[in-house]
């Protein structure tokens, strides 16, 4: 049975001995919420049955995948054929936003991969030292 605290520690243990890495401007990096209440168990399920059940949100670098692989495609290809624009500007929105919005997601892209890089560059430099 996991406690909060532990759950905490773990976390904190990760962090400090740098076993994961965080982009700058979210350095916190987790999130993690224990549940009391056991999770259904549907028929058929491949999930064993289980006491409690936790839940985390991690911020690293494995989810730059997503937003270049998924979302970025996903609203390149619906706006290129303007879909839904129409919704937004009758609510209010300025068509400019959505170039400003998919720039804003290339930022977020672009953090995330200079992490990845400098992660490299520094797990080489540490290969070159021993």
């Amino acid at each position: 049975d996991v406690k909060a605290k532990e759950a905490n520690a773990t976390v904190q243990w990760l962090k400090t001995n740098k076993k994961t890495t965080f982009v700058e401007w979210c350095p916190t990096g987790f999130k993690v919420g224990l549940n009391e209440q056991p999770p259904a168990v549907l028929p058929e399920d491949d999930l064993a049955p289980a006491k409690r059940n936790v839940v985390m949100i991690g911020n690293n670098t494995a989810i730059s995948r997503v937003f270049s692989e998924r979302i970025s495609k996903k609203y390149d290809l619906m706006y290129s054929q303007r879909a839904f624009v129409h919704w937004y500007v009758g609510e209010g929105m300025e068509e400019g936003e959505f170039a400003e919005a998919r720039e804003d997601l290339g930022f977020l892209e672009k953090d995330y991969l200079d992490v990845l890089s400098e992660q490299a560059t520094d797990e080489a430099e540490d290969e070159d030292d021993e």
